[in-house]
């Protein structure tokens, strides 16, 4: 399969099955940096295009990819995102602070990595918390009403922001700081590898980080490269 190295990474996550798998194991950005090339992707990543090319190549679907978000409506998609990604992170942050405590009391003073990782983990959480209910509180209602309205031909709901332009910018600029926080985490951590004389909830803790990293640039990417765009193009439509 010939993949073009000058198509975006959104490009690519949003059309090709088991791509955004790919790009989460090479550590390749597909949610806040899907505007790169693949081949610019590569270089930042300091990962082989022909690795990435010849892993995309041979890729198959995830059950979540094999659903087509791509071809679904946004209300159906924003069901998803909030039944799928909000509750499970909604769920994990305050379980995984309570965890962060406990393993910092026991490891702290010999792993002094979790000293920093806490207050970086504590500054996501304070991020993600009233970010995620200012989607479902505003953008969301808003976005399922402009669905609506494009359907039926009618009039674009009223706001009080304005054009759907100003909640999309600012939710995609604090998907940028979540994810900036989400790489300080993984550098701390050495990319969450658990040292040898640790206990299991230290593994615990470093396994459960790493799978809310994965979820949320999963969540971070339905919404970029789909939800947003095709929310603005809707309105420009109507």
């Amino acid at each position: 399969m010939n993949i073009n190295v000058t198509t975006t990474v959104r490009d690519l996550a949003v059309t090709m099955p088991g791509a955004t798998r790919v790009f989460e194991k090479l550590g390749i950005d597909y949610c806040c940096g899907g505007h790169r090339t693949l081949a610019d992707a590569c270089v930042k990543a300091k990962v082989p295009v022909e690795q990435v090319t010849t892993s995309l190549a041979q890729a198959g679907a995830s059950p979540e990819e094999e659903a087509n978000w791509s071809t679904a409506s946004l209300t159906t998609l924003i069901q998803h995102i909030v039944e799928n990604h909000h509750i499970f992170t909604k769920d994990e942050l305050p379980r995984l602070e309570k965890l962060m405590n406990k393993v910092c009391t026991v490891h702290g003073a010999q792993h002094p990595e979790l000293l920093q990782l806490q207050p970086v983990f504590l500054a996501l959480k304070q991020e993600l918390e009233p970010h995620l209910f200012k989607e479902e509180q505003v953008l969301f209602p808003y976005v399922t009403k402009l669905e609506a309205a494009f359907t039926k031909g009618t009039l674009i709901p009223m706001s009080c922001f304005g054009t759907v332009q100003n909640p999309v910018r600012m939710m995609m600029l604090e998907h940028e700081a979540a994810g900036d926080l989400l790489k300080e985490m993984r550098t701390i951590t050495q990319d969450y590898a658990v040292p040898a004389d640790v206990c299991m909830s230290y593994q615990t803790l470093y396994q459960a980080l790493a799978e809310l990293e994965a979820d949320l640039h999963q969540h971070i990417h339905l919404e970029n490269n789909l939800l947003f765009p095709k929310a603005l193009a809707m309105e420009q439509e109507i």
